[in-house]
């Protein structure tokens, strides 16, 4: 794990005035997610904005009452009317607070929900390649990321009009008595907005750059406390590596944040103190307008508490807005995730799956190339695997066996070449109909922490509640006999990471996998390493039954057993992504080449 060198960019005022662009995106989003709960919290923000003018212009009236009741005496029941509408703002003032909580917090909630479900949505249609590039994978984990962050930005563009409008009111305020007032206020806090302006756009360039060892950050806590990876993290002796690592990347990030911390809070700090020397001079003029007799008390308690809360609000709006302008740049990260596109074409009007296949899928002079790879994971293909063929391919790893089966069911598009299936371009068929008549198991499929119903079903999804189905899968893997030992047969969680699963052996989880190839009726079945952690006699049972069961469907067949690959009608030899040799297993071995070289060398194993 190479060490790595974070890079700062610092974001330009301009930079986040052209962010903002992305906000009505967001509320677009937000509406989706909820339009009722949107419009409530909008009409919710708009009622609690008028409750600071109100109360302090309900206060002055209260403390001018009392100063001419102690001058002039009176009737005091103008008195207590004021008092209780204070005290009834007052109320409302908390009720509103409460709801806007509420409904914020019950919006945030779906709000993440629906862009989490966009977002794996969105890359159910991106290709296989994409993500097996780095750089994919930094954007996504930063989409992410956001899908609880802009719930919080939400928050803060609503609370952001909010308190535009209160501040609209209590300016009309100060501006009937003093327009002066106004410029302290600016000068009061403009200090302390641009030093937070100027330390957001420093985190945000920080926690970008960390965005790739965040991620090596999580792998590598995921690799210390795992299931998993527990026995080989034991036997090898990999914990204090593990460790040693992660404190070197966390000890790094550490630094760094604690770094800009301490320069934020430093500055902070002394910008703050511009800011207060601004209140307290408007402070004091306010003070010397009451004393001189130019304006009454309460007069005084409602400019003192105008400019208070507009200082507070001003401040906090324009530092909010630094946070507003940094959670849109943020937003790009999301965004930008929706705006990758699949390379794998779907064809305007595609052509429906041929039902039966007549002439074979035919590869002519196919090559393909991975993201940022020099070398050619295949390369001149030439081939037909002709309708109830049985093919195996055999080759050392890295052969490109597997990646010439992914070509076969558009997992990946060739890079040169083209494959035909009765002599059309593969592209022009119907991908859906593609994957569905063509049922394919790879040597890592995953073991998913589900009901044993549940793992074969994935192989057909749609069939999920057809139990018949299910069940008769498993037969034909053999994978019916695990069933009857479980404790909760087909219900039985599979897995240790939720309570009362049951973990099985690598054979066990072998057969439920090659149940999902069965769950289709597919014309075209792709088995890779299929009988790896199978015993002998389990292997011999799994092929007897694969062997009935593909009688008149097309097969192909990646294995290094040769016991497996010499049940096939022909057998391709590869060699780095090229075809080497091709035919029966006798007449590889009476070829004498790589075949029979490695033939020899595996039955050399069993002597």
């Amino acid at each position: 794990m190479a060490k790595r060198q974070f890079q700062h960019t610092n974001i330009s005022f301009k930079q986040r005035l052209s962010a903002l662009k992305n906000l009505p995106e967001l509320f677009r989003l937000v509406w989706k997610s909820s339009p009722g709960k949107t419009t409530i919290s909008f009409l919710l923000r708009i009622a609690r904005s008028a409750m600071p003018v109100s109360l302090l212009y309900i206060g002055k009236l209260i403390i001018d009452q009392v100063v001419q009741l102690n001058r002039h005496g009176g009737s005091q029941h103008q008195l207590w009317k004021l008092v209780i509408i204070e005290f009834a703002l007052a109320i409302l003032t908390d009720g509103l607070n409460r709801m806007i909580n509420l409904v914020d917090n019950l919006l945030g909630d779906l709000f993440s929900n629906y862009t989490s479900m966009r977002i794996m949505r969105h890359a159910a249609t991106l290709d296989l390649d994409q993500f097996e590039d780095s750089v994919f994978y930094d954007k996504l984990e930063r989409a992410r990321q956001q899908t609880v962050g802009r719930s919080v930005l939400l928050s803060q563009v609503m609370s952001q009009v909010q308190d535009f409008i209160s501040m609209a009111f209590l300016l009309a305020g100060l501006l009937a008595f003093n327009p002066w007032l106004i410029l302290l206020l600016l000068i009061s806090i403009i200090p302390s907005f641009l030093g937070e302006s100027y330390f957001n756009s420093q985190n945000y360039a920080l926690t970008r750059s960390q965005t790739p060892e965040r991620r090596e950050l999580d792998y590598l806590r995921y690799l210390g406390a795992s299931d998993e990876t527990a026995k080989e993290v034991k036997i090898f002796g990999l914990s204090d590596f593990i460790i040693g690592r992660f404190k070197t990347l966390s000890d790094k990030f550490y630094t760094d944040n604690a770094t800009l911390a301490v320069k934020r809070s430093v500055w902070g700090t002394l910008l703050s103190i511009l800011g207060s020397i601004g209140y307290y001079a408007a402070y004091a003029f306010i003070i010397y307008q009451t004393v001189t007799g130019r304006s009454s008390v309460g007069t005084l308690t409602f400019l003192a508490g105008s400019f208070r809360q507009l200082s507070s609000l001003m401040e906090n709006t324009l530092n909010r807005f630094t946070a507003v302008s940094q959670g849109a740049i943020y937003l790009n990260d999301f965004l930008e995730f929706f705006e990758i596109k699949p390379k794998i074409s779907i064809a305007e009007k595609p052509l429906p799956f041929p039902n039966p296949i007549q002439q074979g899928f035919t590869f002519e002079n196919v090559g393909f190339q991975y993201h940022n790879s020099e070398t050619w994971a295949n390369r001149n293909l030439n081939f037909t695997l002709h309708p109830g063929e049985k093919l195996a391919l055999v080759g050392e790893n890295g052969a490109g066996k597997t990646t010439l089966v992914k070509l076969m069911a558009r997992l990946y598009d060739p890079t040169e070449g083209r494959i035909l299936l009765d002599g059309i371009d593969l592209k022009d068929y119907a991908i859906e109909e593609l994957r569905l008549n063509i049922g394919i198991i790879f040597q890592d499929y995953l073991k998913y922490q589900m009901t044993l119903s549940q793992n074969i079903a994935i192989g057909h999804i749609s069939e999920i509640d057809n139990q018949e189905l299910i069940e008769r899968a498993a037969a034909e893997s053999l994978a019916d006999s695990l069933a009857e030992k479980l404790p909760n047969r087909y219900d039985q969680w599979l897995g240790r990471r939720f309570k009362d699963g049951v973990e099985l052996s690598g054979g066990e989880w072998q057969k439920v996998a090659l149940a999902r190839a069965y769950m289709k009726d597919a014309q075209v079945l792709i088995l890779d390493e299929p009988t790896s952690a199978l015993d002998a006699r389990a292997e011999y049972e799994v092929f007897q039954r694969f062997t009935e069961l593909t009688r008149g469907k097309s097969a192909v067949l990646i294995s290094h057993r040769f016991s497996t690959a010499r049940m096939a009608d022909r057998i391709l030899v590869l060699d780095k992504g090229t075809i080497l040799e091709s035919g029966t297993h006798e007449e590889l071995l009476a070829l004498d080449g790589r075949y029979s070289e490695l033939f020899q060398l595996q039955a050399m194993g069993y002597q």
